[in-house]
């Protein structure tokens, strides 16, 4: 991983990669087709590229089908103990955060009055210290009014009560997680955090509480800070910033990753989702979400790489797509693996009624 991280978008332009693709002609790997199975030896001969899949030249059998049901029986067969969880905005809606590329809801379709080049310029750095006031008036939407987690957070705290994440990576800023009871230590926040907040002055870099900066942004002020009067910034990650160092657990986490649960993501922003093809290839990854997203490069599917999910087609083995609501597809993965009780007792108890066990903590000695 390069030393520089930092937040970009596959292309501004885009109106979501990871949207459904029923009109989408696909190149399949699976297609027996013999003249192109000479040009990948070709081209991986020519240009020394060492596909490196040497492991899935036999389709190997890792889920009996490819289902929720088939995830299902993956876990309960024992199959699963480090599974990592990869969220985006989708898992917050109902908590009534907005994600940001819903066509008529989403945080991008409430900026027409802005004037931005472009709906993205709103999170870029450079333009925010020339600009600051389009991202305040718009910020109200990205702080929780009552910092409630959903389902879908509380599914996520029972997978580690159940012993069984290594993970969480979250796209998200709102914190949810934390307040559901997921220990910080099972938690990279790739994005950042809106919880703490920082002026930008490098020579300054005064730290604000989430109190301070909500009373600001509810009575439409600009955050100045105190000692320098420069702007405050929320600590969530801007494009053009690094991101945050606990992202570098990306190297350590994702070669031990036996189960991937990605919920509420159109994978469209740049590092984050390209982990996706960090785990091992024949890791099982399951998509939770309104619509397909992340869906593979047919040009790399032509040189015979694995780049991105693969939904459809005869050499898929690993690769499932549950479409729906998030909360409603947690529910009814818990009800599939008999927690459905457990995950009901947590929602209507909340983070605050009872004891985090030392499993849950990660008192085992996980980083």
């Amino acid at each position: 991983m390069s030393k520089d991280l930092n937040l970009t978008t596959k292309d501004k332009t885009t109106k979501g990669k990871g949207c459904s693709n029923d009109n989408h002609q696909r190149l399949s790997a699976g297609v027996e087709d013999k003249e192109m199975d000479n040009l990948r030896k070709w081209f991986s001969d020519k240009l020394a590229l060492g596909l490196g899949n040497k492991d899935l030249m036999e389709k190997p059998k890792v889920l009996h089908t490819l289902d929720l049901d088939g995830i299902v029986d993956y876990i309960k067969s024992g199959n699963a103990r480090n599974i990592i969880t990869m969220a985006g905005a989708g898992i917050s809606t109902s908590a009534g955060i907005p994600d940001f590329r819903s066509p008529s809801s989403g945080l991008y379709s409430k900026l027409c009055g802005f004037d931005l080049p472009y709906p993205e310029a709103i999170f870029e750095i450079e333009y925010f210290r020339k600009h600051p006031e389009p991202f305040f008036a718009m910020a109200k939407e990205l702080y929780p009014k009552t910092f409630e987690p959903t389902p879908c957070h509380y599914f996520l705290r029972l997978l580690n009560k159940k012993g069984l994440l290594l993970r969480h990576y979250t796209q998200n800023v709102d914190a949810l997680e934390r307040v559901a009871g997921i220990p910080a230590e099972k938690l990279v926040e790739a994005h950042g955090t809106l919880h703490t907040s920082r002026c930008i002055n490098p020579e300054c870099r005064e730290e604000y509480d989430r109190k301070w900066m909500t009373e600001k942004i509810l009575a439409d002020i600009v955050p100045r800070c105190e000692k320098c009067k420069s702007v405050v910034k929320p600590d969530a990650v801007f494009f053009g910033e690094p991101l945050p160092e606990r992202f570098r657990l990306v190297e350590e986490d994702f070669p031990n990753c036996d189960l991937l649960i990605i919920l509420g993501t159109s994978l469209v922003v740049q590092p984050f989702a390209s982990l996706v093809d960090r785990v091992p290839p024949r890791c099982p990854r399951l998509l939770i979400n309104h619509e397909e997203a992340g869906n593979e490069d047919p040009v790399m599917v032509v040189l015979g790489f694995s780049c991105g999910l693969q939904f459809h087609g005869a050499d898929n083995f690993r690769d499932v797509a549950w479409l729906g609501d998030c909360d409603e597809g947690c529910y009814l993965f818990a009800e599939k693996l008999g927690w459905k009780e457990e995950l009901k007792s947590l929602i209507e108890n909340g983070c605050q009624s009872e004891t985090i066990s030392a499993v849950e903590t990660g008192a085992t000695g996980s980083t």
